[in-house]
């Protein structure tokens, strides 16, 4: 098993750097990089010892949820970031605290972090700083420029979904978009989604305003904008449709086969997020594959470079989608 003295003589420093820096000593004065090579060569040497001590009783990170428990059940995709952060913190022996739509609310203990799921306001977001400096939002575009950032690359998601219908002949294309508002607010937040439909399909000369339908992020909505999109239409409906979440294309399939069209022979459907039930819908569902635990992974370890190596620079970290093609499609 390896010791202090062997993490020194590969480190080549003293010691007892090694051991005042493996026991945080607050009067220690060492670089940042002096003392992540030594932590680095505590995990290369198996010397797991002050990991587990140190992360197990001193670091604690607050999982701050922009939803209630209830909205999360109704929301796979909030529910699996979470999940992502969780499960990595708990393989890293961090300690946790979980708090659901409640940023106005100080943590009863000391947090060393703060993870920051879906979308808060910018009073909501300075609040979040008295908590603690190290904060990491995931899933919010407009995160503070000081703090870390995870979120996926919607924009070219929606991009690669338009240029596969355009590619394959369909000129009506359509969007199934919902719109989410800050608790406790009426500020309408927008959709990186429906704003890179608009101006792609301008630059394309093929957007028509009327094929566009607002709701919001739900199984029904997606149902009643289908079914309206069906009656106003008749002849025009577009031939193929992109829904901005799975559970808004499920309603949109129900409401196909309501009105005995076909899928996809007759309208096409994309959605966005690939939910567990994307893909036992039937037809199955065609949609953006978002690596959802992969956001809130990074997120820990956009938290641990913060705490263990003190940086304060802040990161933006984005990370790509793949688009998934199944029956709603082919």
């Amino acid at each position: 098993m390896a010791t202090i003295k062997d993490i020194a003589n590969h480190v080549n420093v003293s010691i007892a750097t090694v051991s005042r820096v493996l026991n945080e000593d607050p009067n220690l004065s060492v670089n940042p990089e002096t003392k992540q090579h030594i932590f680095d060569a505590a995990e290369q040497l198996g010397y797991k010892k002050h990991i587990q001590k140190k992360t197990k009783q001193r670091v604690r990170i607050a999982i701050v949820h922009w939803y209630t428990e209830t909205e999360e059940l109704n929301d796979l995709y909030y529910y699996s970031i979470r999940q992502g952060v969780e499960k990595k913190l708990e393989n890293d022996e961090y300690e946790y605290i979980r708090l659901f739509q409640n940023a106005n609310k100080q943590p009863d203990v000391k947090v060393n972090g703060v993870i920051a799921i879906g979308k808060f306001s910018h009073r909501q977001m300075q609040h979040l700083k008295n908590w603690s400096s190290n904060i990491c939002f995931v899933d919010n575009i407009h995160a503070l420029p000081t703090c870390d950032a995870v979120v996926a690359d919607f924009k070219q998601a929606t991009i690669n979904v338009l240029s596969h219908f355009i590619k394959r002949g369909h000129s009506r294309i359509g969007m199934l978009t919902g719109e989410e508002k800050f608790p406790g607010t009426s500020e309408v937040l927008k959709d990186p989604r429906y704003d890179t439909f608009r101006d792609y399909m301008r630059s394309h000369n093929l957007f028509n305003k009327k094929y566009c339908f607002k709701g919001t992020f739900s199984v029904d909505s997606g149902y009643d904008m289908m079914d309206n999109a069906i009656q106003t239409l008749e002849n025009d409906l577009p031939t193929a449709f992109f829904c901005a979440n799975d559970a808004v294309a499920v309603g949109a399939l129900r409401a196909l086969k309501d009105h005995q069209l076909r899928i996809p022979e007759d309208v096409q459907v994309i959605g966005f997020n690939d939910s567990s039930v994307a893909k036992y819908v039937s037809p199955s569902l065609s949609t953006v594959r978002v690596y959802t635990e992969m956001m809130g992974e990074t997120a820990v370890s956009l938290m641990k470079e913060r705490i263990l190596e003190q940086r304060t620079v802040a990161k933006t970290v984005t990370l790509g989608t793949e688009l998934i093609f199944r029956e709603s499609t082919q």
